[in-house]
């Protein structure tokens, strides 16, 4: 029997790059081309099967994802919001939502990673995972990330972040798959020299304990990270090509619900009626038409 796998997407922070964007609402609501920016990672979890998902916000913008998503209900999935009070750190997302996650199986995805391509990679990690699982993602600017170091093997020697002096180029994105003692291990993570909770800390512990594994990501994976006005540029650049090129939306969510069966015909149809005229209307529309 497959095990069940909830999705958690924190979406939190103070967005102090993106200022004065964030100054109103936060930055995982700012658009990426023509969509806002959390229908990307959302698409991700609900591409790998996920239908039971926590978003994790800030007191002020939690309302509006709610006011934004709902329920989940008409993308065929269920979505539950927590609130994050200050930005204490990613790892914090397990301890907010421990009670979500009961004895099942997670998946984290940061609310500004925006993934293209492919992603066989993610359901198969999410079906093999026996601890934690991370991914790699070869980039020219590793000091900005999280780095991984391997070995001859492959195997995970070491992760640091931030490092002035990177060991390898191998950065980890904002997406993770662990089982459910990932809430425990964060629970026992002391804070960082700058208050925080880090998901190194938590990457740390299952690697102490020989139960961290990688998956690096090669040709064929698009992986941007929009925390900054160019990369947010970059990122609408990128959408807007792909979609003018193939006439496909990427991070469609009612397409999503569609092909992955999470919406019957009728539902589907039924769900696109609430839209407003709009291209994104029509777009769905022509879906079943």
């Amino acid at each position: 029997m497959p095990r069940t796998t909830k999705g958690l997407i924190l979406a939190g922070g103070s967005g102090t790059r993106l200022h004065p964007m964030t100054a109103a609402f936060s930055k995982q609501l700012q658009p990426i081309y023509d969509k806002p920016m959390i229908y990307y990672p959302l698409s991700t979890l609900m591409m790998a099967g996920i239908r039971d998902v926590l978003i994790i916000s800030t007191p002020q913008d939690t309302p509006v994802f709610e006011r934004l998503l709902g329920d989940g209900s008409r993308y065929g999935i269920e979505i539950s919001y927590a609130v994050q009070n200050a930005p204490r750190g990613i790892a914090e997302a397990f301890v907010i939502g421990e009670s979500f996650i009961g004895s099942d199986q997670v998946s984290l995805i940061l609310g500004d990673n925006v993934f293209y391509g492919k992603m066989d990679f993610y359901r198969e990690a999410i079906a093999a995972n026996e601890g934690a699982t991370i991914f790699g993602y070869p980039v020219q600017d590793p000091e900005r990330y999280g780095v991984v170091e391997v070995d001859a093997t492959g195997a995970v020697r070491s992760i640091e972040e931030k490092p002035t002096k990177p060991r390898s180029n191998l950065a980890i994105p904002g997406l993770y798959v662990y089982d459910a003692d990932v809430c425990t291990i964060a629970k026992g993570l002391a804070p960082s020299a700058r208050g925080e909770i880090e998901i190194t800390g938590v990457h740390q512990a299952y690697l102490n304990a020989g139960r961290l594994s990688l998956r690096q990501l090669g040709r064929g994976i698009a992986w941007l990270d929009t925390g900054t006005p160019e990369s947010m540029l970059e990122a609408s650049t990128f959408i807007h090509a792909i979609e003018k090129r193939q006439g496909l939306k990427i991070g469609c969510l009612e397409e999503v619900a569609l092909t992955q069966g999470f919406l019957s015909r009728d539902a589907y149809a039924a769900s696109i009626a609430q839209l407003p005229p709009s291209a994104y209307r029509t777009y769905c529309e022509r879906l079943i038409d």
